[in-house]
Protein backbone atom coordinates (compact mmCIF):
# COMPACT_ATOMS: atom_id res chain seq x y z
CA UNK A 1 0.00 0.00 0.00
CA UNK A 2 2.79 2.35 0.77
CA UNK A 3 4.06 1.97 -2.51
CA UNK A 4 0.77 3.09 -4.59
CA UNK A 5 0.83 6.24 -2.21
CA UNK A 6 4.57 7.23 -2.83
CA UNK A 7 3.72 6.81 -7.12
CA UNK A 8 0.68 9.00 -6.29
CA UNK A 9 2.95 11.35 -4.22
CA UNK A 10 4.78 11.51 -7.02
CA UNK A 11 2.42 11.80 -9.43
CA UNK A 12 0.87 14.84 -7.65
CA UNK A 13 4.32 16.81 -6.79
CA UNK A 14 4.86 16.24 -10.50
CA UNK A 15 1.56 17.68 -11.70
CA UNK A 16 2.40 20.68 -9.16
CA UNK A 17 5.74 21.09 -10.27
CA UNK A 18 4.62 21.09 -14.44
CA UNK A 19 1.81 23.75 -13.38
CA UNK A 20 4.60 26.03 -11.50
CA UNK A 21 6.96 26.12 -14.54
CA UNK A 22 4.22 26.85 -16.54
CA UNK A 23 3.27 29.53 -14.80
CA UNK A 24 6.61 30.88 -14.49
CA UNK A 25 6.77 30.45 -17.92
CA UNK A 26 3.82 32.30 -18.65
CA UNK A 27 5.01 35.53 -16.18
CA UNK A 28 7.80 36.06 -17.65
CA UNK A 29 6.83 35.47 -21.36
CA UNK A 30 4.16 38.33 -20.79
CA UNK A 31 7.05 40.71 -19.47
CA UNK A 32 9.80 40.05 -22.47
CA UNK A 33 6.80 39.58 -25.09
CA UNK A 34 5.28 43.42 -23.63
CA UNK A 35 9.01 44.86 -23.27
CA UNK A 36 9.85 43.20 -27.05
CA UNK A 37 6.57 44.83 -28.05
CA UNK A 38 7.49 48.05 -26.98
CA UNK A 39 10.78 48.35 -27.99
CA UNK A 40 9.79 47.59 -31.69
CA UNK A 41 7.15 49.80 -33.42
CA UNK A 42 7.13 48.26 -36.67
CA UNK A 43 5.10 45.13 -35.99
CA UNK A 44 3.05 43.58 -38.74
CA UNK A 45 -0.56 45.09 -37.30
CA UNK A 46 0.98 48.50 -37.40
CA UNK A 47 2.14 48.17 -41.15
CA UNK A 48 -1.32 46.77 -42.10
CA UNK A 49 0.02 43.26 -43.28
CA UNK A 50 -2.41 41.95 -40.67
CA UNK A 51 -5.97 42.24 -39.80
CA UNK A 52 -8.09 40.95 -37.48
CA UNK A 53 -10.98 38.17 -38.74
CA UNK A 54 -9.11 38.14 -42.29
CA UNK A 55 -8.42 35.74 -44.37
CA UNK A 56 -5.11 35.75 -45.86
CA UNK A 57 -4.90 34.39 -49.77
CA UNK A 58 -1.82 31.68 -50.39
CA UNK A 59 -0.45 32.22 -53.51
CA UNK A 60 2.29 29.22 -55.08
CA UNK A 61 5.33 30.81 -56.73
CA UNK A 62 5.91 28.73 -60.17
CA UNK A 63 9.57 28.50 -59.97
CA UNK A 64 10.17 26.64 -56.72
CA UNK A 65 6.66 25.64 -55.51
CA UNK A 66 6.78 27.31 -52.30
CA UNK A 67 3.52 29.02 -50.99
CA UNK A 68 3.45 32.54 -50.08
CA UNK A 69 1.26 35.02 -48.55
CA UNK A 70 -0.01 37.65 -50.93
CA UNK A 71 0.39 40.50 -49.66
CA UNK A 72 4.05 39.63 -48.61
CA UNK A 73 4.56 38.04 -52.37
CA UNK A 74 6.71 39.65 -55.11
CA UNK A 75 4.34 39.92 -58.23
CA UNK A 76 4.70 40.06 -61.89
CA UNK A 77 2.27 41.13 -64.72
CA UNK A 78 3.10 39.55 -67.89
CA UNK A 79 1.23 38.71 -70.91
CA UNK A 80 -2.07 39.88 -68.73
CA UNK A 81 -1.54 37.33 -65.97
CA UNK A 82 -0.05 38.43 -62.31
CA UNK A 83 2.35 35.71 -61.05
CA UNK A 84 3.44 35.94 -57.49
CA UNK A 85 7.38 34.78 -56.47
CA UNK A 86 8.75 34.22 -53.29
CA UNK A 87 12.10 35.90 -53.80
CA UNK A 88 13.41 38.47 -56.82
CA UNK A 89 15.80 35.28 -57.20
CA UNK A 90 12.55 33.51 -58.55
CA UNK A 91 11.30 36.27 -60.21
CA UNK A 92 14.24 36.92 -61.86
CA UNK A 93 15.36 32.85 -62.82
CA UNK A 94 11.56 33.09 -64.06
CA UNK A 95 11.79 36.04 -66.11
CA UNK A 96 15.15 34.37 -67.85
CA UNK A 97 14.03 30.87 -68.37
CA UNK A 98 10.82 32.66 -70.29
CA UNK A 99 13.32 34.96 -72.55
CA UNK A 100 14.94 31.94 -73.39
CA UNK A 101 11.98 30.39 -74.95
CA UNK A 102 11.07 33.63 -76.72
CA UNK A 103 14.23 33.94 -78.30
CA UNK A 104 13.80 30.01 -78.63
CA UNK A 105 11.01 29.90 -80.44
Amino acid sequence: MTFIARILRLLFWLLVVSWGVRLVRRLFGNLLGNAAAKSEPSSEAERGLETPGASRRLVRDPVCGMHVDEALSIPLRQEGQLVHFCSLACRNKYTASDEKMAANG
